[in-house]
């Protein structure tokens, strides 16, 4: 598997509890304590100097080379849209079988915001949920935006950026495979993309964890930055039901909270 980290780490380990070996790829940039987690559980790791594309060109060479490797990169196998897919059953079943007005996603390979559509329309056919679909967001950050800049000028794909950068490294994709699909969802639901600054996103989440006590990955906290900025443009009302989805830690990222506290002697007194 190629990653940005997070998947890469989760993948490690479920490979170690089903005795499987795993081969992972990930940018050198990807949080540390990501690969970490890869060498704790035994998988074959290894660092790309570049983005998540290199990483994944790279797996699909060792898979080439290595009869019995299956590769798992972002939609070359149906199982984790499938696994994915739970969390839209999740988020209907928890509401008492009815959907939100909008449902807000960190997009960068698109895995989790395809899923979710996938899963609102069997459930539609099934019967179980009824009338329309909620508001798809995909949320990107400026610095690496190719799904927001697609939509808002109507194109069916994606053109990767120059030169992609952002503290929200989980969605550092420049080009996503399938980015056609993330944007078919957004527009059949009515729903929109949406871009924020990492200025903002980071005060998002610095303003979660103190008033909430959760402290989010920056992801994450790019949706709840585009909240505010969707209701600020009007495109939210205020009335709606909206779910946010974050999809880490933050203590992946422990570097995006600066601390500088005083240090007092043991004798010493505040």
């Amino acid at each position: 598997m190629p990653t940005n980290g997070n998947a890469g780490a989760a993948w490690a380990c479920y490979a170690a509890r089903a005795g499987l070996s795993a081969l992972v790829a990930m940018p050198v940039d990807a949080p540390v304590i990501t690969r970490r987690e890869c060498v704790v559980a035994g998988a074959e790791l290894y660092l790309v100097d570049g983005l998540i594309g290199d990483a994944g060109r790279l797996v699909a060479a060792a898979v080439a080379g290595r009869p019995g490797v299956l590769d798992t990169s972002t939609l070359r196998e149906p199982y984790r849209i499938e696994g994915k897919k739970t969390m839209g059953y999740e988020i209907v079943e928890q509401l008492g079988w009815r959907a939100p007005d909008v449902i807000l996603y960190p997009t960068g390979g698109g895995v989790g915001i395809i899923a979710i559509h996938k899963a609102l329309l069997e459930l539609r056919e099934l019967g179980w949920l009824t009338g329309d679909l909620p508001r798809l967001v995909a949320v990107q950050a400026t610095g690496c935006a190719p799904i927001v800049d697609a939509f808002h000028a109507g194109l069916a794909e994606s053109t990767p950026p120059p030169d992609p950068h952002t503290v929200a490294f989980g969605i550092t994709v420049p080009k996503a495979l399938g980015d056609f699909l993330v944007l078919d969802a957004v527009r059949s639901t009515g729903g929109t993309a949406v871009a924020v600054t990492d200025e903002d996103l980071l005060a998002a989440q610095a303003a979660l964890a103190r008033d909430e006590g959760t402290w989010v990955c920056p992801e994450g906290a790019a949706c709840f930055a585009a909240v505010a900025q969707l209701r600020e443009s009007g495109w939210l009302a205020g009335g709606e039901d909206v779910v946010v989805l974050n999809t880490g830690s933050g203590l992946l990222y422990p570097d995006t909270v600066p601390v500088d506290v005083p240090v007092l002697p043991v004798d010493g007194a505040i």
